[in-house]
C-alpha cells in the first residue's frame, strides 16, 4: 500500500503561506516598509507602478545584510529577530515571523540589493517563484533595494481577484500612511507611476500630521497625553466639528505597530459622547505603549490585531484620556440656554409617534374639555397649538396630518402608471418640508422629498456614465480653490474622466488641490468644497462597503450628496416636477441603498385609525 501522507514542495509550501501574507499588492509593501523599519533606517522610499501589480519596489538606507544573511533571508521561518521562546513575549519589532520575504519570492519576479555597513561589495539575488536565478556581488550604497514584479505571475487566478488600481492604489497609501505615522522620525518618499506623491521628511508627529492629511487639519489637532503605571497614551485628536461621516482616519498604533480595535474605537467614541451625532467619526492619531508581555500581537496573519491581557483597563484610561484633553481645550457638551425646556404644545403635538397618538388618554385632552381647568405650560387656549403654521396653502393643509397617519403606511407595490394621473390632477402639499403629500384613488401618497431626489439623481448621472457621455456643465463665474490631501486627490486623479462626464470642470492647482470652474447643474447653490469633499468621502465609504462599479459608486455619492436635504422649502412648481420626475424614474420605490422613497396609506388602513 502506497504511503499517503507526503511533504509538498518548498514552492509549493511558499505559495500556501503566501496567501496568508500576500493578500494583495498592499501586503507586500507592508511587509517590506516594517522590515525596512527594523532595519533601523533614516530613510525610506516606495515606487509603486500600475497600482503595484507591474512593480513594488522599497529602498531603505537601513544596516543592510551580508552575502550569507541575504541567502538566508528567503528562508521560511528565517528571521534574526527572534531566537528562544521568551522573544515571542517580548517582541519589539515589526517584522519578526520571517515569512514574508520567502511568501513574496513565491508569487513575484523578485530582486534585492543589499550591503552591510562593514561590507565593501553587497549582494544581488534574482528569485522567480521561489527559484533562485542569480546570486552576484555588485556595487550597491548600505542598505537595502527589493523590488518585486509581476506580482501573482504564476498565480493568474490570484491576479484575477485584484480590484481596480485606484482601489488598489489606495489600499497601499493606507499601508505608506500607517507606517509614516508610526515612525515620524524617519523620512519617507512615496513615488506612483514615476510622481512623486510624498515627500516626508522626518520631523515630530503633529508636523508628520499635516503633511500626510494636508494643511486643514493643523487647527483641528487636540494633544492627548496620559501616563500611568501600566501604559502610556499620547498622540493627537481632532476636534468634533471637523468629524466625518466615514471611517479612514482613524488610527491606533500599540507600542509603535498599528492596529484594528472596535474595542478602542469604542472607546473613543464613549468619550465623545454628546459631542458628536451618530455615525460620525472623530479623527484621531494615537500610540499606547505597554509592556509587551501584556500583548500578544501574533493573533492573525497580518498582525494588525492584538489582544490585551486587560482590556478593561487599556478601555478606562484610555476613556479617561481623551476626555482629560476635551475638558483641557473647553470642547464638552455644552448647555442650550435658549432652548424652552417647559412644556411646548406645538412640538408635542407634531412629534407624537404612531403608538403614542393612538393610546391618547384622559391627561391628553383634559384641558380641552372646560375652560376653568387652568392649563399646563401657560397655555390659555387650545388654538395656540397652530398660531406658529405658515399660512402658505402648501403647509396650511398639514392641520389634518398626524403623525399617526404617517406612519400607518403599507409595503403594497404601486404601479407608476396608477400614480402619474392622479399626481397629474390632485394638487400636492409639501409637509414639514420634509415629504410631499397627495391624493390617491384609493388613499394618499407620502413622498419623501429626500429620497426620492437621491434616486432621481442618481439615474441623471449614471446614464452619462455608462454611454460614455457628458452632462452639460456651469460655468462658475469665480474658480474654486479646492485643497485635499494626497491621498484624496490620487483618488480624483484616477477617475478625472468620470467626474468630467458628471459635470465637473477641474484641474490640478499645485500638489494637492483642485481649481474648479464649471459643475453640475444640479450643484448650483452648493458648497462646492463640502460637495466635492463629501463626494470624496462616500465614494470611500461605498468603496468599503458594497460591491460597486466605479461608475454606479460615483452616482450613488454624488447623488447621495447633492440631494434635497429635509428642511428644504419647494415652490409648487419644484413639488410638481419632483413628483413627476420620481415616477418617471427606472425604479422609483427606493434609493439606489435600498431606502424608500414613498409610501402609500390606503383608506382602509385611515379607517382602521378612527376605529381603534
Amino acid at each position: 500500500m502506497s504511503n499517503l501522507i507526503h511533504l509538498l514542495p518548498d514552492s509549493l509550501a511558499n505559495q500556501i503561506a503566501a496567501g496568508e501574507v500576500v493578500q494583495r499588492p498592499s501586503s507586500v509593501v507592508k511587509e517590506l516598509l516594517e522590515n525596512a523599519i527594523d532595519a533601523g533606517s533614516t530613510a525610506i522610499k516606495v515606487v509603486i507602478k500600475d497600482a503595484g501589480k507591474t512593480l513594488i519596489q522599497v529602498i531603505d538606507n537601513g544596516i543592510g545584510m551580508s552575502e550569507v544573511d541575504a541567502r538566508m533571508s528567503f528562508e521560511k521561518h528565517a528571521t534574526s529577530k527572534i531566537r528562544t521562546a521568551e522573544d515571542l513575549f517580548n517582541i519589539q519589532t515589526m517584522g519578526f515571523r520571517g515569512e514574508a520575504l520567502a511568501s513574496i519570492a513565491a508569487i513575484a519576479q523578485l530582486e534585492m540589493e543589499t550591503c552591510h555597513k562593514k561590507d565593501a561589495l553587497g549582494t544581488r539575488i534574482t528569485i522567480e517563484g521561489s527559484d533562485i536565478k542569480a546570486q552576484v556581488p555588485v556595487s550597491t550604497p548600505q542598505g537595502t533595494k527589493i523590488s518585486a514584479k509581476n506580482l501573482f505571475f504564476n498565480v493568474p487566478a490570484r491576479r484575477n481577484f485584484l480590484k481596480s488600481n485606484p482601489v488598489e492604489t489606495k489600499h497601499i497609501i493606507d499601508e505608506f500612511q500607517r507606517a509614516a505615522l508610526a515612525q515620524p522620525d524617519i523620512a519617507f518618499s512615496f513615488y506612483q507611476n514615476s510622481l512623486a506623491a510624498y515627500q516626508l521628511p522626518a520631523t515630530k508627529l503633529s508636523h508628520r500630521i499635516v503633511h500626510l492629511f494636508g494643511e486643514a487639519c493643523k487647527k483641528q489637532l487636540i494633544p492627548c497625553r496620559e501616563e500611568t503605571d501600566v501604559l502610556k497614551i499620547q498622540g493627537y485628536i481632532g476636534k468634533p466639528e471637523n468629524a466625518k461621516k466615514t471611517r479612514g482616519e482613524q488610527f491606533f498604533f500599540v507600542n509603535q505597530r498599528f492596529i484594528k480595535s472596535s474595542y478602542l474605537h469604542h472607546a473613543v467614541k464613549n468619550a465623545f459622547e454628546g459631542l458628536l451625532p451618530q455615525n460620525v467619526f472623530p479623527f484621531y492619531v494615537l500610540f499606547i505603549d505597554i509592556a509587551p508581555i501584556q500583548i500578544d500581537v501574533n493573533v492573525h496573519p497580518t498582525k494588525t490585531e492584538i489582544k490585551f491581557e486587560d482590556e478593561r483597563m487599556v478601555y478606562s484610561i484610555l476613556t479617561a484620556a481623551i476626555k482629560k484633553a476635551l475638558a483641557i481645550h473647553h470642547i464638552t457638551p455644552s448647555i442650550d440656554f435658549e432652548q424652552n425646556i417647559n412644556f411646548n404644545p406645538f412640538a408635542t403635538a407634531l412629534s407624537t409617534t404612531a403608538s403614542s397618538a393612538n393610546k391618547i388618554t384622559e391627561k391628553d385632552y383634559v384641558q380641552f374639555r372646560s375652560p376653568n381647568i387652568p392649563q399646563q405650560g401657560g397655555v390659555k387656549d387650545w388654538e395656540i397649538l397652530f398660531q406658529n403654521l405658515d399660512k402658505s396653502p402648501s403647509e396650511g393643509s398639514t392641520k389634518a396630518t398626524t403623525s399617526s397617519q404617517m406612519s400607518s403606511t403599507t409595503d403594497t407595490p404601486i404601479e407608476v402608471a396608477l400614480l402619474a394621473p392622479v399626481a397629474e390632477s390632485i394638487i400636492k402639499i409639501q409637509l414639514h418640508r420634509r415629504y410631499i403629500l397627495t391624493q390617491l384613488k384609493s388613499g394618499i401618497l407620502l413622498i419623501d422629498q429626500h429620497a426620492a431626489h437621491e434616486r432621481i439623481l442618481y439615474e441623471q448621472y449614471l446614464q452619462p456614465l455608462l454611454n460614455n457621455q457628458t452632462r452639460s456643465a456651469q460655468q462658475l463665474l469665480f474658480p474654486v480653490h479646492i485643497p485635499l490631501n494626497p491621498a484624496d486627490m490620487v483618488l480624483v486623479q484616477a477617475h478625472v474622466t468620470d467626474l468630467h462626464a458628471l459635470g465637473f470642470v477641474l484641474a490640478s492647482f499645485g500638489k494637492d488641490s483642485l481649481i474648479v470652474t464649471g459643475c453640475p447643474t444640479e450643484a448650483v447653490g452648493h458648497d462646492l468644497k463640502q460637495l466635492l469633499e463629501g463626494l470624496i468621502e462616500q465614494f470611500k465609504w461605498n468603496q468599503a462597503t458594497f460591491s460597486l462599479t466605479t461608475q454606479e459608486n460615483l452616482a450613488r455619492s454624488l447623488a447621495k450628496r447633492a440631494c434635497l436635504q429635509p428642511g428644504k422649502k419647494l415652490q409648487q412648481e419644484e413639488i410638481d416636477m419632483l413628483v413627476d420626475q420620481l415616477f418617471a424614474c427606472t425604479h422609483p420605490n427606493y434609493t439606489p441603498d435600498g431606502r424608500k422613497t414613498f409610501v402609500v396609506m390606503t383608506l382602509e388602513a385611515i379607517n382602521a385609525i378612527f376605529q381603534e
